[in-house]
């Protein structure tokens, strides 16, 4: 039983040994295999073409947290997406940092500083501000704790509607009122069939006028004219954006001239590599043991 490792060297110079001292068989890169049948979980960002090399595989561990990108397991295959504290924390911390930009309209302000501009304008308050988190998941929840803390009024949506202390939250068939009440929109979903594309002109339509966008989900999520438009109509007063659509952006793409718009290059978080070590080590002892996997994804979900 053994962990074929497909990443960087920098993370298998911390993994291995982690891998050893537990007693745990750990083989980096397919041409150090001897024995296919001795690989019973993989983990990588993408896992090679052809997997049926791998007899007895059982498992394939997403190198972050994110799996949109991942293909379609084989039966008999399970894809886990990597927990870690640390994802989770970053996220809501490069979160926080966004909606205070936008709230205080840094976007503005830079654009000041560029021109050499001393202007002062109104200072808004947090509480009254109302902030909508799309994606209610551990990373919405700590976002929404976080700013609820500062004093920001708190609306959540999610397929479930599962309640969050301190946050209304509205389930799936109640996405406009959910947007109406939403000044400072965060997108934090996953990517998945019902999600692709959900920021768009309609979507915008319906936040109130002169709302500002966080944007953290997934790249394809947004409609980057129909943000480009709702800009230009006032709908939308400016947007913070750490993943774009397509990602990276090309170089001569109008968001990245337009001074409403902030943009950082998917840099909310990245996994620590001894917290993916001690993840991929307890997914290796529950698959042993027949227990539940921590961060098993349905596919047909897409989470």
């Amino acid at each position: 039983m053994a962990l074929l490792f497909l990443s960087s060297p920098e993370r298998a110079a911390v993994w291995g040994p982690m891998f050893d001292a537990a007693g745990e068989g750990f083989v980096v890169g397919e041409e150090a295999v001897t024995d296919p049948a001795e690989i019973t979980h993989l983990m990588c960002w993408l896992p090679p073409k052809d997997l049926r090399r791998y007899p007895k595989l059982k498992v394939v561990i997403g190198a972050g947290a994110g799996v949109d990108h991942m293909p379609r397991m084989p039966e008999g295959v399970t894809l886990v997406r990597t927990l870690a504290p640390g994802i989770d924390e970053m996220v809501r911390d490069w979160v926080v940092m966004a909606t205070l930009m936008v709230h205080r309209d840094m976007p503005t302000y830079l654009r000041q500083a560029q021109a050499g501009q001393w202007t002062g304008h109104v200072v808004p308050r947090a509480r009254g501000t109302r902030v909508g988190i799309m994606g209610m998941g551990r990373i919405g929840t700590l976002a929404a704790r976080t700013l609820s803390q500062m004093e920001f009024d708190l609306v959540g949506w999610s397929r479930s509607g599962r309640p969050v202390d301190g946050c209304d939250v509205f389930g799936s068939d109640r996405l406009d009122a959910f947007l109406a009440q939403s000044e400072i929109l965060i997108c934090l979903l996953p990517l998945t069939d019902e999600t692709h594309g959900i920021l768009n002109a309609d979507l915008f339509a319906k936040l109130p006028q002169g709302a500002r966008l966080v944007q953290a989900g997934r790249g394809a999520q947004l409609d980057m004219d129909a943000l480009k438009q709702a800009l230009n109509d006032g709908r939308l007063t400016s947007a913070m954006l750490d993943v774009t659509n397509p990602e990276p952006l090309p170089e001569t793409h109008w968001a990245w001239r337009d001074p409403r718009v902030v943009i950082t290059p998917h840099v909310a978080a990245n996994t620590d590599h001894a917290e993916g070590a001690r993840h991929a080590l307890e997914v290796v002892r529950a698959s042993r043991e027949n227990r539940e996997l921590p961060g098993r994804v349905d596919q047909d979900r897409g989470y």
